[in-house]
């Protein structure tokens, strides 16, 4: 009987491989530590501009009170008023939490939550928050549960895309009956100088966003330490909740976006702070323009990420090009993670047009079917428009040099 023969390139790959996934998976926090380095060199020159504020819109689907909050100051006292209203329980998941008078408010209200004999259960992204001194977060009540989500686990090896990815999620749900969720982390910054977009739920549409949270924490606590199943109070809702888990290699925002998209006749309306797709999304897009939809990407004209916008940008030849829309958004940073489509199909939530938040983070994003709400949404999108400049054709004949810049930064698109 003949000897089994390896061929070199299988006996090659069966070495590589995993080599080569650990070093894809390494990457990934090794190209964010270098685009925080350049942002820092390069941000130094940028002045921090007061951010415009559109207002506070409502709505009622179903049986939800919706509202969507537009600056962070509204935003703050509406969500310290839930907690301190607080009867019977809170929970938080969120990305960035600031050692400020702001993140100092969050601080004294859950504790005088737990004080009054509120369950809390918070959780707070570790890598955003590497340097917040942690006394900030050891003056939380010892009555409060409390999740720091590493970026990389334990289990890393086992498994390094389930068992890795940021929370990015910015969830606050207070007794099961209103929740707030959107692109507003916890600080004075986001309060006075971005403009951002949360939404809050009163009434049966919160039940997702605790869904969502409570099962982030019972996948890292035992049983004896999860938080409990509460039933919904309706089978089908036109508010829908998407929330990626990476744990489970689950990622339902990028199908959510997609299937918008593919059903868009009249009008796509989007906004998103760093837009960095993958080529499915983007022809999507593309092809929605094609067949004659208004397709609008509103960004920012300068981000808090420089490398982000530099990858951006090295996609608006081809929007250009096929009729789609590019809208620079000049008053602030814009952080608001929205769409709307044809009137009727809306999402405010945390996840990026980018492939860290559609396939890496924890993310969630709420959908709302309801053309009441969507007009709404048209409202704020039509606001934040008075601020923005179109891009025009001149920008196909922009330097040289750029264009080269644009293409140096390719293969760093599937990292960000």
């Amino acid at each position: 009987m003949s000897p089994l023969r390896v061929s070199p390139a299988s006996h090659i790959s069966r070495r590589i491989v995993p080599w080569a996934v650990a070093g894809l998976a390494s990457a990934v926090p090794a190209t964010i530590a270098a685009s925080m380095v350049i942002d820092l060199i390069q941000k130094r020159g940028r002045k921090t501009r007061t951010a415009p504020r559109p207002g506070t819109f409502s709505s009622t689907v179903e049986e939800s009170e919706l509202n969507i909050y537009t600056d962070g100051s509204t935003l703050y006292e509406a969500m310290i008023d839930a907690i301190d209203s607080a009867r019977d329980s809170i929970l938080m998941e969120t990305f960035i939490w600031k050692n400020d008078e702001v993140g100092q408010r969050f601080i004294d209200a859950f504790n005088a939550a737990a004080d009054r004999g509120v369950e809390i259960h918070l959780i707070y992204d570790g890598f955003a928050n590497l340097t917040i001194p942690s006394s900030f977060y050891q003056q939380l009540s010892e009555l409060i549960h409390v999740l720091r989500l590493p970026t990389v686990a334990r289990q890393f090896w086992r498994g390094p895309l389930r068992h890795s990815g940021f929370n990015h999620s910015k969830i606050l749900v207070i007794d099961d009956d209103v929740a707030f969720v959107g692109g507003f982390n916890i600080g004075s910054l986001y309060a006075r100088h971005w403009r951002d977009t949360h939404l809050r739920s009163v009434g049966p549409g919160a039940w997702g966003l605790r869904q969502t949270i409570a099962q982030v924490w019972n996948e890292f606590h035992d049983t004896d330490e999860q938080i409990a199943w509460v039933p919904p109070e309706v089978w089908e809702s036109k508010l829908r909740v998407a929330a990626n888990l990476p744990i489970h290699l689950v990622y339902p925002i990028r199908s959510m976006y997609l299937n918008a998209f593919a059903r868009a006749q009249k009008r796509i309306w989007l906004t998103t702070p760093y837009f960095i797709p993958d080529q499915q999304l983007l022809q999507a897009l593309i092809e929605a323009a094609d067949r004659g939809v208004d397709v609008r990407v509103m960004v920012p004209q300068e981000s808090n990420h420089i490398l982000g916008d530099w990858l951006s940008r090295g996609f608006f030849e081809q929007m250009i090009n096929s009729k789609v829309t590019v809208l620079l958004y000049t008053a602030s940073m814009i952080h608001s993670k929205v769409a709307t489509v044809d009137g009727d199909w809306s999402t405010v939530g945390t996840a990026n047009i980018d492939r860290l938040s559609l396939t890496f983070n924890y993310e969630t994003n709420v959908e709302v079917i309801d053309s009441a709400f969507a007009a709404e949404m048209e409202k704020v999108f039509g606001r934040d428009s008075v601020h923005c400049v179109e891009l025009g054709t001149d920008w196909l004949d922009r330097h040289q040099l750029v264009k080269l810049a644009e293409r140096a930064l390719v293969p760093m698109r599937p990292w960000l």
